[in-house]
Formats: C-alpha cells, structure tokens, sequence
C-alpha cells in the first residue's frame, strides 16, 4: 500500500510538471553557492529567527536562573536572590559590560517587547497565586496584632521615603515627573514586603508551626493588601498628574474591588464547593477561572490601576475551599514561577546597570536608599511588635523578616519604570536595595540566634533522646522508603523500646509547597509511615522540616540532638544508562566546585568510585553521629543478616550485630575473611567487649569472597563503609548477589 501510494505521488509531480510552462512566466536563475553554502546561509537565516531567538534566551535565562539558585540554596539563601542575580548579570551589568557581542546577539533591542509580554504574563499568574495564598480568615485571628505591625511597618517607611524623595527630586528624578509623582513611589517602594520569600524563609526555619510564625505571615499577608491598594492609588495618581484628577479612578478602582468581593467572591464560593478535586477540576472549570483571572485583569488595566492588581485580587476572591485552592495553585504556579518569571528578571536586568551609579555622590545616594529602606521598615515593624507585646527576640525577627523585599519590589520598581517616574539610575539603586534587604534576611536571623537564643523546637526532642540509651533518626524521601527504613530501624530497638527512640524526619522543598498545602502535606507523608508503625507495634517521633537545601537540613537536624545512629537513603543517580548521562557525570564528578571546595579544605577526598552519590558523600563528611546508608533490595525483614568482615578496622560492626539479634533475633553470618574470629565462634581480643557466646544462632565463615548462595538467602547485608568501597572499587562480581544492603560509617 505504501509503495503503491507513493509511486502514485510521483506521477502525479511528473505530469504536474506538464503544467509549468502556463503559469511560471519568468525564467528563474539557480543559485550559484554551493550546497554547504545554501544550507549554512540557511542555518544562519533560522538561527536569526525571531522564535530561535526567543526560544535561546528562554534557555540561557532559566538556566542561569536556575543555577545561580542553586548556589544561593547552598549559601543559605532564597533562590530569588539567584534568580535576580542572574537577571542583572544577563544585563549590561556583566553579560553586556564584558561580552557585549553576545549581549547584543542574545538579547537584541528589537526581542526585548517579546520578553516583556511574556514576564508579564508570569506576573500576572504570579500574582494570581499570591493573591490565593493569603489566608484572610488567619489574618481576622491575628487582625490586632498583624493590622498594628503591618501598617507600622507600612507608614514608617512610606513617610521616610517620601522625604528622602525630597531631598533626591531635583537631581535625580526624570524630566517632567511631578514631585507627587516621585515622592508617592518612592514610598511605596520602600514599604513593600515579599510575602512569598517571606513565607519560604519561615518555613525553611521551622517557624510556620509557632506562633510567631502565624503572627509574621499574617503581617506579611496583611502588609501586601495594604501596600496593593496603596500601589493602585498612586498609580492613579501618577497617570492623572494630580490627586483631585486621579479621585475618578480611584472611586472606580472601589467599585471594581467591592464588586469583586461583594458579588464574584460569593459566587465562585458556591462553584468551588461543587469543584474541589481533581476529578471534578476539568479542563471547562480551568478556563472557567482563567476567564476570571484575565478579565479581572484586564479591567485593573483599563481602569488605570495597573494588570497586576487586578491579578491579585482575582486570587484573593478565589474559593476558602483549601482542597481548590491547593489544586488550582499546583496547576498555575510551576509554569509561572519555573517558565515566566525568570524571564521578568533577565527584563528587569536588562534595565538596570550597575555601571551608571560611578563616582562618590551617586554611591552615597544609593547607600542612602538602602539605609533608608532598611531603618524604615526595621523600626516600624520591630517597635510596634515590642508594643503589642512580643518579646525583644521575636520583634527584632519580625522586623528583620518584614524588610524582605525580593519579587514583589522589583514588580514596583518595573511599575514605577514604565510609568517613567524612576529614572534608570535610581532604578538601579532601588534593585540593589531589594537585593540587599532580601540577602540580609538569613544572615542577621542567624545572628539573633546567636546573641538571643531561644529554645528551639527540637530541644524537648532532644531532652527525650538524651535519656534514652539509644535513639536512630532516620531520613526518607518517599512513604514506601520510610516505610522500609522504620522496619529497619525496628529491627535495631524492638525489644528495647523503652531504653530506645526513633525519629522519623522528612524534609521537603520549599518550592514545592505553599501555605495553604504545607499541613496536609506534612498529614499525607506521614499517614503510611504510621499505619507500619501500628503494624510494628512501635512508637516513633515524627520531625517534618521544609527547606531549600533538604542536604544541609538533614545535617542540621542530625547535629542538633545526640542521635547515636542517622539512616539516610542513596541517591538515584540520573547520569547512568545513557551516553548523555555518563558525559554529564564525568563532568559532575571531575568539575564539581563543592567537590573542589571541600578537597581544598581537607574535609573530603576526591575518590575514583561511584558508590555513592554527592547527597550521602556531603551528609558523610558533616554529620557527627554514625552513619548508616541504606541501600534497597526489596528490603522486608532481618530474618538473615550477612555480615563482611574485611578488616581489624570492621570490628564495630559487632555492636550492630549485637542490637539485631537482641531486637530481632536475627540469623547471624559472619564472612570473616581476616581470620579475627574463631571457628568456635570464640571471639577475639579486639572483639573483647562483646560477648560474642550469648549469639545462639550465629555462623562464622573464613572467606574472601562471599558465596552466591548465601547472599540471596539473606535479607540485610551490614558492611562498614571503607569495606563497601573498598569491594566497589574493585568491582567485585558477588555485588550483584546481595540483598538490601546497610553501609555504616562509624
């Protein structure tokens, strides 16, 4: 059929050919290149297109921005300080300052509409979410204290802002921008707080459950409808040139809003109790709710209110229904947050260029704008705070918190841009000021912590495990792994249980989660792993953390309490199976900075073997406690427990066996190659603190190389760290053949 159908194509070309001779009139010429060069000139000619462009700086710009994030995750920043930051180093600031060819072939002057479109569009999804993750019935809870701080934290800087626009105006502000104009956005951009870094940052450091933590989130929350509203007046205002010419759209504006709340919240109430799940949540109540979005959207605009207000009341009107709520946001907020606004701040970097604040004055200007920012909105988050009664500790961390500035400052500033309010110099000196507070944030709450230390939520955990005389943590990723590591662990303390603790911890990315999610999250990672522990009969204490480097987490928490064992997972290794991969591993392994870093502070070695992965090397090399790293086979029980000896140095391996058996009775063998123990299963002098004569069902066998048969009878292997590597390296066959598999680094 195929061949009979595709001579029937060619016919038809040969007698269609008949037909030329009426219709094509003029003779046209063969080009006279070469075939290499027609089809480079045609590359050339595609890669200039203006969807090749686009497409091209969407993947340089996400991969810088996700990069850069990846660096400040490790620093113990937010990753919108790496976003930002890839944003201006994308800019004249140092892609154009340096490499200007490629600025200028990456980003030419005639692309720079598409990108805006696009990172306003992110915005407005963006806002969208923010506007869905306010939680107004936790700011009616908190509505005294939240109210005094927010519009303390609000009216303190506002006014300090506005006269510092006055003392800046003459010089500094754009040709014919009134000083209302001026002044009015420079308060404002001095009173905005970024409500999702702000909110990351809690989480990440465990306050989300306290209720300080309630308290900043609730100013946060109440801060950004505040300053929202105060943004949409002066945006009137700056459009109408005057405040009696702008009352117009402002009263305009107060309809939209009590519409929005009065008549479409009440409704789509009633729409988001019959459509809360992922069944009902179809693709017609998706559009449903897009219309909404835009349309409301849309109305902010041409009121004169700006797009992005109407976004974000468009989020804030969306169904109370959490189950909604949560579904909605997981659909709108990855293509937002992961695709758009990483191309929002490559635009606003484009804008801003470090090189036009040269010479002292204009570098006085900008340290005034920053101390400016930072006293502002410290002072009157910190003393009202200290007025409604927080304590010294707590108010100093809802003062800090509050000056985070992030996102949410650079939408203002690209506002106040466009609008030509802001000239390109104070632009960037209001960027780098957003920069600094958000930076600021981490460093000046580690530094309370140090100077006012408080009891920490994990200290009760730790008076519990003090006096136990044996506690594990273990560490899961998934509920089918911490399903198998707490039967793990069982098998450690089973008999034992009131001279013994488990904890079980899961970190999970901040990224991943917003406000509304983070319990029922916590609820669902949890439900499996105590529905084995009631199978078990065993108590455990569960630890749920979220973070943005779910490493650094996991060594943090381990550290912090006297655990006398840490189980971890391996890691997956995506660089294995393909071509692809292996380049990208040999690249990993071999040009890994962190990797580098630690060889050039002696805390880790530069091993030649793969038996590990970075995660579980990093966790190896800074956790103090005893490390157990396991590796699953379709682990089920520790009936048979095979155990390497390869070495003297393997002796403390005895102490664990010595827990199996007393906890689970377990069968014993010991592949004893170094001959340390007896045939009569006497034990040596180096094995003197264990008795190793009480083992009623231990074996003991001298050999070098474990038998294929006895491994896949066996249900757990316990080999010491060097060992495991040691066999890697190696590449011992008989690896193949073992059962899930426990490497321990004393």
């Amino acid at each position: 059929m195929v061949g009979g159908f595709v001579a029937l194509i060619i016919y038809i070309i040969k007698i269609g050919e008949r037909l030329e001779p009426n219709k094509v009139k003029e003779f046209i010429p063969t080009l006279e290149a070469s075939n290499w060069q027609q089809f480079s000139d045609t590359f050339s000619y595609n890669f200039r297109n203006p969807l090749a462009v686009l497409l091209l700086q969407i993947i340089t710009i996400i991969g810088a921005a996700r990069l850069l994030s990846y660096f400040c995750s490790k620093i113990g920043q937010p990753a919108v300080i790496g976003e930002i930051a890839a944003g201006i180093m994308l800019g004249p600031s140092f892609l154009g300052y340096f490499f200007p060819e490629m600025a200028l072939y990456l980003f030419p002057i005639s692309s720079l509409s598409n990108l805006q479109f696009l990172s306003q569009i992110g915005l407005i999804l963006f806002m969208f979410v923010i506007g869905m993750e306010l939680d107004l019935k936790l700011i009616k809870k908190q509505a005294y204290d939240a109210l005094v701080i927010s519009h303390a934290s609000i009216v303190v800087p506002f006014a300090l802002g506005v006269g510092l626009g006055y003392f800046i105006y003459e010089q500094y502000a754009p040709e014919n921008v009134k000083f209302i104009s001026f002044a009015l956005f420079m308060g404002i951009a001095m009173s905005i707080t970024a409500f999702p870094v702000l909110a990351r940052i809690v989480q990440e450091r465990g306050l989300h459950k306290t209720q300080l933590g309630a308290i900043v989130i609730t100013c946060a929350a109440a801060d950004d409808i505040t300053a929202w509203c105060m943004l949409a007046v002066v945006i009137a205002i700056v459009k109408a040139g005057a405040i009696t010419s702008a009352i117009f759209t402002i009263i305009m504006a107060l309809v939209f809003v009590l519409i929005m709340i009065g008549v479409v919240k009440p409704f789509l109430r009633r729409v988001g109790n019959k459509y809360y799940n992922q069944e009902t949540i179809s693709k017609p109540v998706v559009a449903f709710f897009v219309l909404v979005l835009l349309v409301s959207a849309c109305i902010s605009e041409v009121i004169g209110i700006h797009a992005l207000f109407g976004a974000f009341i468009a989020g804030v009107v969306m169904p109370d229904n959490l189950r909604f709520r949560n579904i909605f946001i997981d659909k709108v907020e990855d293509i937002s947050v992961v695709l758009l606004l990483p191309l929002f701040f490559v635009f606003t970097g484009l804008r801003t260029e470090i090189g036009l604040i040269s010479g002292a004055e204009l570098w006085w200007v900008a340290g005034a704008v920053i101390a400016v920012a930072v006293i502002g909105k410290f002072v009157g988050s910190a003393f009202s705070a200290l007025f409604v009664g927080q304590s010294l500790r707590n108010s100093f961390i809802i003062g800090f918190l509050m000056n985070t500035r992030g996102l949410m400052e650079l939408v203002v500033l690209n506002i106040g841009y466009d609008l030509g309010v802001l000239s390109p110099e104070i632009f960037t000196m209001m960027v780098m000021m957003a920069l600094v507070t958000t930076f600021m944030t981490g460093p000046a709450l580690n530094l309370i912590d140090r100077l006012m230390p408080e009891k920490l939520p994990f200290d009760d955990l730790q008076t519990a495990i003090e006096s136990e005389k044996y506690a594990i943590l273990f560490s899961f990723g998934n509920t089918l792994q911490g399903r198998k590591m707490l039967r793990l662990c069982s098998a450690f303390i089973k008999n034992s249980t009131k001279t013994s603790s488990i904890t079980a911890l899961h970190i999970t990315s901040t990224n991943e989660l917003n406000t509304f999610n983070l319990r029922d999250f916590e609820r669902n990672n949890f439900a499996p792993i105590q529905a084995e522990a009631d199978r078990l009969k065993i108590g455990y204490n569960k630890m749920f953390e979220a973070a943005g480097d779910i490493e650094r987490e996991i060594i943090n928490v381990a550290n912090s309490a006297n655990y006398n064992l840490l189980i971890i997972g391996i890691g997956q290794s995506i660089f294995r199976g393909t071509i692809l991969g292996k380049l990208m591993g040999i690249t990993k392994k071999y040009f890994n900075p962190f990797k580098i870093f630690f060889k050039l502070i002696s805390k880790q070695k530069l091993y030649n073997i793969n038996s590990l992965d970075d995660q579980s090397r990093n966790i190896l090399n800074q956790v103090k406690s005893p490390v157990g790293i396991f590796i699953d086979k379709s682990y089920e029980k520790s009936e048979r427990i095979v155990v390497p000896i390869f070495d003297a140095a393997d002796a403390f391996l005895v102490f664990y066996i010595s827990k199996l058996y007393e906890n689970s009775r377990s069968k014993i063998i010991i592949l004893d190659s170094t001959r340390i123990f007896k045939a009569d299963n006497d034990h040596a002098a180096g094995f003197s603190l264990f008795d190793l004569s009480k083992f009623k069902n231990l074996e003991i066998i001298h050999t070098s190389k474990p038998d294929k048969k006895i491994l896949e009878n066996a249900d757990l292997m316990l080999i010491s760290l060097s060992s495991w590597e040691n066999v890697v390296n190696k590449g011992e066959s008989w690896l193949s053949y073992t059962p899930s598999v426990l490497v321990i680094r004393q």
